[in-house]
């Protein structure tokens, strides 16, 4: 569900905001980590083409720290925004090692637009016990058909009209089919 609407304002990227920090191996990959290290449960935020040094991105892991998770935001596109291979999945894996190894023994993700391939696939191959998809691309209702928990589906009511026509669509055939539960922002 891409389109150039999604990449027609990049953010104005800034590796120094935040309130968490930036380490250089956090389950072998770059990563900005906030959050209490005594939680039990964490997130992982998984950036869209822009990358992990996204200032909303970022502002979005310290509100969701906020409550209480240890969360980490990879940079599983290793700094080349607009670069985004399909290695998240497996480098998502190791995080979540990671995670466990710190005592964590929940983990969700977030992932938005490109980020939410990789959060799907890690919620049908069972790593991860929920999953966000906000404004997803590359996720198709058969991608979905695989999770055994609920999916919650984010949009933005500001997407051109023919963005909404194939969103409308899609979110019926998830709630026909899938598990799945579509929701819209403004």
């Amino acid at each position: 569900m891409a389109s150039s609407f999604c990449c027609a304002n990049p953010p104005s990227l800034n590796p120094t905001c935040g309130g968490g920090s930036v380490v250089d191996n956090f389950g072998g990959i770059k990563s900005y980590i906030v959050g209490s290290t005594g939680s039990k449960q964490a997130v992982i935020l998984i950036s869209d083409v822009y990358g992990f040094e996204a200032p909303l991105l970022r502002k979005i892991a310290d509100k969701v720290a906020e409550s209480g998770y240890f969360v980490v935001v990879p940079d599983f596109i290793h700094g080349d925004p607009f670069e985004a291979e399909d290695k998240g999945f497996e480098e998502a894996k190791p995080v979540i090692a990671a995670l466990k190894e710190k005592g964590i023994n929940s983990v969700g993700a977030a992932g938005y637009c490109w980020g939410a391939k990789v959060a799907i696939e890690l919620a049908k191959a069972g790593e991860i016990q929920a999953a966000v998809l906000s404004h997803p691309s590359f996720v198709s209702v058969g991608d979905i058909r695989g999770t055994k928990f609920t999916t919650v589906f984010t949009y933005f009511s500001t997407s051109p009209t023919s963005y909404q026509s194939e969103r409308k669509h899609y979110n019926y055939n998830l709630f026909l089919h899938t598990n799945a539960i579509p929701r819209s922002s403004n």
